[in-house]
């Protein structure tokens, strides 16, 4: 061997002894360290899925239940604070009213214009059994009030709208007439709409029938009752408009009709007539150029109202020769077409005596007929009056002229 080779062998030794002084071995220590490492990294494991675990049924449960927590607020955690240990706190949730709306279906909505009515093809109730064939129910298109043939007409009477049947929304009250010999029949009728927007006949509310001869008009009030103003006459063939009495009747929907809730319900006596009755005598006599008739009349007022002034009629006879005719009134006379005199009248229970005395010619053969004389009730205005029994009110003169 050579002279280099215990000094090559001597460096190696020393190279490893250096070597072996900086670099360390595993050795138990380190190998303490890492099993600690592990065993923390397995215990956060363990930990996290113990409560994943513990979570779930709650989650779960939460779920099948419907509930849902209400989002806490963001929290400010200093890193210097000491973990908290304890459970977290439940926060207060104040539950609002629930606004769910109502599944109910709304009811149509009734409120029908007066050109809607007009427009539209409406079923009607029942006119009259009298009633010409032309006062129709079926499909009816009401024509406008100045029509003055007999077919169904709707009335210059203002619509008017509530809600009758309690559903909640308004229904049409309208009246209704169709011609029905000299006057009008009239009906008042309630109508709605279904659920397709149709207008629909809810029913008959009140009709000219018995004591009722006219509707006059009607209002609605917002708890659903209808007024309806009636007359016991309604003014036609030179019957005066204030002859009739009137009154506000009151109905209501019951859930199958309408019936009357308030206010009269029949006319009775018309307070304001009174009860005239007539007697009369006469003489015939002969005079120059004829005959002198004198006829005295006896008006009683049987009634309980005083009759302001009494009017004679049938008078035309002859002549006027004496007796009252100085007292008539000349202006009612001039205004009537026949033989007229308006006298002061009669208080009520009392009587009065009224002569009348003509030349009339003398026609005492075969052509001489009987004649009548009425006495009539006229209050302070002029105005005239029915009486109570009319049959009493009138006398006959024999056929002497």
């Amino acid at each position: 061997m050579s002279d280099l080779e215990p000094r090559l062998r001597e460096r190696f030794t020393a190279y490893r002894a250096d070597i072996t002084t900086q670099v360390v071995g595993p050795g138990p220590d380190l190998a303490r360290r890492t099993l600690r490492r592990r065993r923390r990294t397995r215990a956060v494991a363990v930990a996290a899925a113990a409560a994943v675990l513990v979570l779930a049924p709650v989650v779960a449960n939460a779920a099948l239940n419907g509930e849902r927590r209400a989002p806490l607020p963001a929290e400010s955690v200093s890193p210097t604070d000491p973990p908290t240990t304890g459970p977290l706190p439940t926060p207060s949730v104040t539950e609002s009213p629930s606004s769910t709306p109502s599944t109910a279906p709304s009811a149509p909505d009734g409120r029908i214009s007066r050109a809607q009515l007009l427009a539209a093809r409406v079923d009607l109730p029942k006119w009259p059994s009298a009633a010409p064939e032309s006062c129709t129910t079926s499909r009816v298109r009401l024509a406008t009030s100045s029509n003055t043939s007999y077919v169904p007409l709707l009335t210059d009477v203002p619509v008017g709208h509530t809600d009758v049947d309690g559903d909640g929304a308004d229904e049409t009250v309208a009246l209704v007439a169709c011609r029905f010999g000299e006057g009008l029949s009239k009906q008042v009728v309630a109508f709605d709409r279904n659920d397709s927007g149709q207008i629909v006949t809810l029913g008959r509310i009140v009709r000219t029938a018995d004591d009722v001869e006219d509707i006059l008009g009607l209002k609605v009030t917002p708890g659903g009752s209808i007024e309806v103003r009636v007359a016991s006459l309604q003014p036609c063939c030179n019957v005066p408009a204030y002859w009739a009495q009137e009154q506000v009747r009151t109905f209501r929907w019951n859930g199958e009709e309408f019936h009357q809730t308030d206010g009269p319900t029949k006319f009775g006596k018309d307070p304001r007539l009174t009860d005239l009755r007539l007697t009369m005598t006469h003489e015939l006599v002969d005079a120059p150029g004829g005959r002198k008739l004198t006829t005295v009349f006896t008006v009683t007022n049987a009634g309980s109202v005083d009759a302001a002034q009494v009017e004679f009629r049938g008078l035309d006879v002859g002549e006027p020769a004496g007796g009252d005719w100085s007292r008539c009134d000349a202006k009612a006379s001039a205004a009537s077409d026949n033989q007229t005199c308006r006298l002061s009248g009669v208080p009520a229970g009392e009587s009065r005596r009224y002569t009348f005395v003509y030349l009339v010619p003398d026609r005492s053969g075969s052509d001489a007929r009987a004649r009548y004389f009425f006495v009539n009730h006229y209050d302070a205005q002029d105005r005239e009056w029915r009486d109570l029994t009319r049959n009493d009110n009138s006398v006959k003169l024999p056929g002497v002229l």
